[in-house]
């Protein structure tokens, strides 16, 4: 049995409309046989309590082409529709809300534009530009509603105006795939169906309509967010196992990288970190204690007092720091940092998956590889040790995908919105692995232009004009932000890196120290320090992905990738470098780059930070083509030689040691009795950055005192050059001395005066010693300077030069 057209009526408790709304849909099909041919109008009583049911078997009787379905229980708008559709026999299928509120007359043009266009459906919108609202709901329910279609377009299906409009005309025999493959019961069921047409590449055309508001409506403002949670739901359920699984693995691989230091977070300190754990430590904290305290998030003088830190000129990481204030006051920083470190690493594993499957490759397993090494690569491991703004990385695989949707030309204005409003936040994540990608973009970008050049010739314009629109987006967000980084007290113009911040090619040779076959010893003398082993590939790698691009050289995505780790592993070099075993010195690319705005304070070797995902998409090209293989034999061999390549650059679990304890002078608050509003704390030697305790001591005992010193970036010299610490003075290098060395020199008048001077200029309250290597000569050393040996209290050696102290 089939017939030309179903009209399917949901029904719950609409005995005064539900007759009117049957009569007007009859009256309109009888008028014109010829056009809508054989009928039948479905109706669904969903559980009413009233007399819909009986209602519409009078009308039944009366037209037998009208049919009722009933249900004893409420089961919601989606049941009902789906009893309907499932039972329909139509060549088309028109579903209407009880209400009419949008007349049948608008059936009109729905099948005028199924039949014009050959569209699969043809929805009624009242977002339409040119849809008529002849009468309107209340302000709020408008607003909630158009509230709700966007939360809808950005959670299902974006480019539709409206989805709840409760006037759709399908295809009959899709409609009922859809419809037998749904699973919702209620209000959403209009957007589940949008989705099924969506991700089948079924067409779907939006009509304005007419549309009045009818008074009894069922929906109620809370029935928003109901659909909202339905959509959750709905897309939690279109997540693949696989997918769940791979992300599954990424997160447990992270946890095992730092299980050392989740078992002994009151205690642990990774090894590795330099005093960078301390610092971050602090970030996080500060940064809770500028929220919770509603004060500015972009600076402080708890650090380098009285002259402050300018936050946003530092790796404060605003973007998670903020958000993970609950965690931060109710946990304390050090769970912050561990959960930023670990669950960062599982984020940009699974965002590159992402990317990598979306665009790549179909083989789950080939871009769960590609993935695992473009996230777990020796580089990032590296910084894994204490950079966790070079780890977290899982905007910049979402920041690529909204470039390339861009160069697709569909929906052009809001990608570079949706650019835009990513670039915003990785600027708070960090700026300078902004600056790596959109170099390593850039690379590519033009690397694929040269080997197909009617793709460019296609693509460049709707790019340059969505990343128009980014800009415009980006810039008014961050103007401020930046203004002060850039501008603002504490700001500086460059970092000096020193002469050794490239790479030497045989960094790229070498295992890393944290690499399963790697070694300290081996990786020590070709990088800055153990944070900054940003190549380390090793040669199995290298030879890995030199053999996968020859075999794959005829795809042209494979040359662009090729080039653009070529292109990124030689300006990871430097200005300069030299062959190794010879004494020839070769000018690098960097040069070209080196002095200009922004470069200036990259750190160079980590351009090759770039090669990471550019390995890990030809090793997901490469395991993907070898899943493909026929032959058994070939396909075991293959993944031999995958295995032999990456074993050794397994990344091995990070090492732990025991931090140093809270002197009981902090941690019992004693501190309290020496300092007045304002003062500083001054610990001997100061905090910088190669000995920042005293900040560990600051963010564990909730940040009540300041310090003098630190360690941060700020500006040194009248040209604001950026330096580590604070701008150094004769006490503090002399403090620093000492204790490198256990010797103490002579100690003058001249001393005297000039520690009073440097006293006076960091507003100190209290000098303090604590226990610690050389802390004989220490005490020494500031006895002979301020005139007294101090007093001995809670622990620690304490000299009152504050305001306290001379009212005592």
């Amino acid at each position: 049995m089939s017939v030309d057209l179903t009209v399917v009526v949901p029904a719950y408790n609409e005995e005064i409309r539900l007759r009117p709304t049957l009569d007007a849909i009859c009256a309109h099909l009888r008028a014109d046989p010829e056009r809508w041919g054989t009928w039948e109008l479905i109706v669904v009583d969903d559980g009413s309590t009233d007399g819909t049911a009986k209602i519409a078997r009078e009308a039944a009787a009366e037209e037998p082409r009208i049919h009722v379905l009933s249900d004893g229980t409420n089961r919601g708008k989606g049941h009902a529709l789906r009893t309907g559709v499932l039972a329909s026999y139509g060549r088309r299928v028109l579903f209407t809300d009880a209400d009419l509120a949008t007349p049948v007359e608008e059936l009109d043009r729905l099948d005028a534009e199924l039949t014009a266009t050959g569209a699969d459906a043809a929805i009624g919108s009242r977002a339409h530009p040119d849809a008529r609202i002849e009468v309107h709901q209340r302000r709020l329910r408008e607003w909630l509603g158009r509230s709700g279609n966007r939360l809808i377009r950005l959670v299902a299906v974006s480019g539709i105006r409206d989805t709840q409009c409760g006037f759709k005309l399908f295809d009959g025999d899709r409609a009922r795939a859809a419809f037998a493959d749904s699973r919702l019961d209620g209000w959403a069921i209009d957007v589940e169906i949008l989705r099924h047409f969506r991700r089948a590449g079924w067409e779907v055309a939006e009509v304005p309509v007419r549309w009045s508001h009818m008074p009894g409506s069922k929906v109620r403002p809370g029935d928003y967010g109901r659909v909202l949670l339905e959509l959750l739901r709905l897309r939690a359920r279109a997540v693949r196992r696989a997918d769940l699984a791979v992300t599954g693995l990424f997160l447990l691989a992270s946890v095992l990288l730092y299980k050392d230091l989740w078992a002994d977070l009151g205690h642990g300190y990774l090894r590795d970190a330099g005093q960078d754990q301390n610092q971050w430590e602090w970030f996080f904290a500060v940064t809770a204690d500028n929220v919770v305290h509603l004060r500015n998030p972009l600076f402080t003088t708890l650090q380098n007092n009285p002259d402050g830190v300018n936050l946003m000129a530092n790796t404060a990481m605003l973007g998670l720091s903020v958000p993970f204030t609950p965690v931060t006051l109710l946990l304390g920083p050090t769970v912050t940092w561990a959960l930023v470190l670990t669950l960062g690493l599982a984020a940009t594993a699974t965002a590159w998956y992402w990317l990598i499957a979306r665009r790549l490759v179909r083989n789950r397993a080939a871009a769960a590889l590609g993935a695992a090494f473009a996230a777990f690569a020796p580089p990032m491991i590296s910084h894994g040790n204490a950079h966790p703004n070079f780890l977290v990385l899982f905007m910049i695989p979402l920041i690529v995908d909204r470039a390339l949707r861009l160069c697709e030309g569909r929906r052009v204005t809001r990608d570079g919105v949706v650019l835009g409003l990513f670039a915003t936040y990785q600027i708070f994540l960090g700026e300078e692995p902004l600056l790596l990608a959109a170099m390593g973009m850039l690379l590519f970008s033009l690397a694929y232009a040269l080997v197909r050049r009617d793709v460019a010739r296609a693509a460049w314009r709707p790019l340059l004009r969505g990343i128009g629109t980014a800009l415009m987006v980006c810039l008014p967000l961050v103007v401020f932000p930046l203004g002060w980084q850039f501008f603002g007290p504490q700001s500086y113009t460059s970092v000096l890196h020193g002469d050794n911040a490239g790479n030497s090619p045989l960094a790229f040779l070498q295992f890393s120290g944290r690499a399963l076959l790697g070694s300290d010893a081996g990786a020590d003398p070709l990088a800055m320090n153990r944070t900054e082993q940003n190549a380390f590939f090793g040669w199995t790698v290298l030879a890995l992905a030199c053999g996968i691009v020859i075999a794959l050289w005829r795809s042209a995505l494979v040359r662009a990738l090729a080039a653009t780790g070529i292109a990124a592993a030689l300006l990871s070099l430097g200005p300069k470098f030299r062959i190794p075993h010879t004494d020839v010195v070769l000018t690098g690319p960097w040069r070209a780059l080196a002095h200009q705005p922004l470069f200036e304070s990259v750190i160079e070797s980590r351009v090759a930070m770039i090669c990471a995902p550019v390995i890990g998409m030809l090793l997901a090209l490469a395991a993907d083509r070898l899943a493909a293989v026929p032959r058994r034999r070939t396909r075991a061999a293959g993944l031999v030689v995958l295995a032999a390549a990456l074993v050794p650059v397994l990344p091995t679990p990070y090492p732990v040691r025991e931090r140093g304890p809270v002197p009981d002078f902090i941690a019992q608050g004693v501190y309290r009795d020496y300092l007045a509003e304002g003062e500083s704390l001054v610990t001997v030697p100061l905090p910088d950055p190669g000995s920042a305790e005293a900040l560990y001591w600051q963010s564990s005992t909730g940040l009540g005192f300041r310090v003098a010193g630190g360690y941060f970036n700020g500006p040194w010299g009248p040209d604001r050059i950026g330096i580590y610490g604070a701008t150094p003075r004769h006490t503090s290098n002399l403090l620093g001395e000492v204790r490198n060395s256990g010797h103490v020199p002579e100690l003058g008048p001249g001393w005297q005066a000039q520690a009073r001077a440097d006293l006076a200029a960091w507003r100190a309250g209290a000098v303090v010693l604590a226990p610690q290597y050389n802390d004989g000569p220490l005490h020494e050393t500031v006895t002979k300077l301020l005139g007294t040996p101090g007093e001995r209290v809670a622990g620690v050696w304490v000299w009152d030069v504050g305001e306290r102290g001379g009212a005592r």
